[in-house]
């Protein structure tokens, strides 16, 4: 009873599950032995019948035997050996009159193989052969951009015939962007890791890096957003769907997740039973919204996305977030705030000047003591460009007798000063200084120059004074900077 109770519930989950889910769950094979990565896969409608089929460049168990596999539903309908390892798969229209079927080009090695009705058509060996003549002005534009080192990922937003900006992401962790009319890069992106995928959505060109993070990047560089992903990322592909209008981007993670985010919103996760290390979404079949993905242990796995699927930021979680439903502890209104809420509803406006007249008064007198502070010289740092001086003073002792220590350092970056002086004005009848008046040595841009002197305590009753330090340029009345250092007790009376 026990036992068929757990298999009850176990089954009522996976239920729930199910019907909680935003997929379909259409076919999984974990034995299907296929090895690709997402640009080796394509969907397309190869025979004009509205079936769209599956076209996968495997490259085979370990990286032996790659083949061409064309795969129709959950079976593989046709299936052709290649010459060497495949490196992307596209489909694209030769014909100009109907029916208009798609062709399938396929790069192998040092060469593209062109298909037409899963038969091989062309053949183009690319250091070889001349490009087409029909072609000549795009591949002298393509030959004029150069880039500092070898792309890995490239991305295309636009028309050619228009205005169109190309994306590549290069082995130096750089990505590039250039325009319709420039020979070189018109954009640098310096990332802090190596690309791992590069996806144009909408105006956003969104990396993924070794960092196991996201990145959102204007199409002039500029950086807009970063997500932080649980796991590594393997692969990256974009999920366009044109019902409603939706283009999202889709990360394969190492701890089997494919993650979806819309800008760096989450809009649903998946979990698989293995790692997705491929990842390709459209019109598969019949069915306009299919996913297909292929693992790491060579398994297929197809889901198909409900026509009632809504997807929503914050994952799977539907509806308002649950500190929404949290009650506030509001205090309850006093009778003295009611009172104050009354009397600036009825004396708003009368508030509200004499908080403006208060404000520029406390503005005028700031402006006033900055005005005397720079006329009479009472800052500790030079005002003037031709004089670049500052001052802090230091008092070490406890009394009757002090050290104090003048810190005085040429902030020009170029220029030495020379012939200054340095004036002590203080109670005599408090203190006493073996120097009031001396001269400065030559200062060297940059370098702290401490000028010490001792101060001796005349009073017995524990008062203490200002003492005000003055430098002085020969020659001029004025003072370039001043210190106000306040003294401290007589310490040594208290300990006698």
């Amino acid at each position: 009873m026990a036992a068929a109770s757990s298999s009850d519930s176990d089954a009522c989950g996976a239920e729930s599950n199910e019907a909680n889910s935003k997929w379909l769950d259409a076919h999984y094979d974990p034995m299907a032995n296929i090895h690709t990565f997402s640009a080796c896969l394509a969907l397309a409608d190869l025979h004009g019948d509205g079936e769209y089929k599956l076209v996968v460049g495997d490259l085979g168990p370990g990286g032996q035997q790659p083949r061409l596999k064309v795969l129709k539903g959950p079976l593989v309908m046709t299936e052709s050996p290649l010459p060497a390892l495949p490196a992307a798969a596209a489909t694209f229209l030769m014909e100009q009159h109907e029916p208009r079927t798609p062709a399938l080009a396929l790069a192998s090695g040092p060469c593209v193989y062109v298909y037409k009705n899963l038969r091989p058509y062309f053949k183009f060996s690319l250091p070889q052969l001349p490009p087409n003549p029909l072609e000549q002005d795009l591949w002298n534009q393509a030959k004029e951009m150069s880039l500092p080192s070898v792309p890995v990922f490239l991305e295309v937003s636009g028309q050619f015939d228009v205005e169109f900006r190309l994306a590549a992401a290069c082995r130096n962790g750089n990505i590039y962007i250039l325009r319709r009319d420039s020979k070189n890069p018109k954009y640098c992106i310096e990332l802090t890791a190596q690309p791992v995928g590069l996806i144009w959505v909408h105006k956003v060109l969104v990396v993924g890096s070794t960092q196991d993070s996201l990145h959102g990047f204007t199409h002039k560089g500029k950086k807009l957003w970063t997500v932080q992903m649980p796991a590594a990322i393997l692969t990256m592909n974009l999920l366009e769907q044109h019902s409603r209008g939706l283009q999202a981007v889709m990360a394969a993670l190492a701890n089997g997740e494919v993650r979806i985010y819309r800008d760096k919103a989450l809009l649903n996760i998946i979990h698989t039973p293995d790692a997705v290390t491929s990842l390709c979404f459209g019109r598969y079949g019949r069915e306009d919204n299919t996913l297909i993905m292929t693992t790491r242990g060579g398994g297929l796995i197809i889901k198909i996305l409900k026509r009632t699927a809504v997807f929503v930021e914050g994952g799977s979680e539907v509806g308002p977030p649950p500190a929404q439903a949290m009650k506030l502890n509001v205090p309850r209104k006093t009778r003295l705030y009611v009172d104050q809420t009354l009397r600036e509803r009825e004396a708003g406006t009368a508030m509200h000047r004499a908080f403006q007249t208060d404000l520029y008064l406390l503005r005028l007198r700031a402006a006033r003591t900055y005005l005397q502070a720079l006329e009479s010289s009472l800052s500790p740092v030079s005002a003037t460009a031709r004089e670049p001086l500052k001052l802090h003073a230091v008092v070490q002792g406890l009394g009757p007798t002090f050290k104090l220590t003048l810190h005085l350092q040429n902030t020009s970056t170029t220029r030495p000063v020379l012939g200054l002086l340095v004036c002590f004005l203080y109670n005599e009848a408090l203190y006493s200084l073996p120097r009031a008046f001396f001269k400065v040595p030559l200062l060297v841009p940059g370098l702290n120059y401490p000028l010490e002197t001792f101060v001796e305590s005349l009073s017995n009753k524990g008062i203490s004074d200002i003492i005000k330090v003055l430098v002085l340029r020969e020659g001029q009345s004025a003072p370039l900077l001043s210190a106000h250092v306040n003294m401290p007790g007589n310490e040594g009376l208290v300990a006698a």
